[in-house]
């Protein structure tokens, strides 16, 4: 089974303050144009996103620097309400490495990453973080838990949608758009049982 957790770019969650995706109809073949033709804009940070360690870190690498193997793989989707807690981070790692998915973490549910949780998971060396808010850490105070994690080189995939997915192992398939010398980018994230 494929599950798509991918958010819908032009309905999708906006962090506080990002400019909201806009799409512009440039033809439209039902206005007798011979094409259907779109622009649009967005922050790299709408909707499911990936965040490159640039995102939080002066010189840090870029979305086309990272290496793709990141967000392809193995991954262990986890359920959890709430702070993310060390002991949290400790039971969701204990989880991942039985079923052989411990590098790509994804957190489902309404869950926010602590500081010590952010450090648990940075320690324990996995590629990739993600979760279902627009934001890894708290919203109204997210850098301390990026620097820590992106500043271990934990590429965080933000705004995925668990809803439907129950926890266990998949093959996770969410390489960003290549948006060059950005430390962020869109990606189309998929689940793969």
């Amino acid at each position: 089974m494929i599950y798509d957790i991918t958010q819908p770019i032009f309905s999708c969650a906006v962090f506080p303050g990002d400019p909201a995706p806009k799409r512009e109809v440039l033809a439209d073949m039902q206005k007798g144009n011979i094409i259907n033709l779109t622009a649009f804009s967005m922050c790299a940070h709408n909707g499911t996103h990936v965040d490159a360690p640039a995102h939080f870190i002066k010189n840090g690498k870029t979305v086309d620097q990272l290496d793709l193997s990141v967000f392809v793989g193995d991954c262990y989707v986890a359920r959890h309400e709430g702070d993310v807690t060390a002991q949290d981070a400790r039971r969701i790692l204990d989880h991942a490495a039985k079923a052989g998915a411990s590098e790509r973490i994804l957190i489902a549910g309404k869950a926010l990453v602590t500081e010590a949780a952010a450090r648990v998971f940075a320690h324990a060396g996995i590629k990739l973080l993600g979760n279902e808010s627009q934001t890894v850490g708290p919203e109204d105070a997210p850098m301390q838990v990026h620097l820590i994690l992106l500043g271990a080189e934990v590429v965080l995939l933000e705004g995925v949608v668990l809803t439907h997915v129950p926890d266990g192992k998949y093959f996770l398939s969410a390489a960003p758009l290549n948006l060059n010398g950005c430390e962020g980018a869109p990606c189309r994230a998929v689940l793969i049982s």
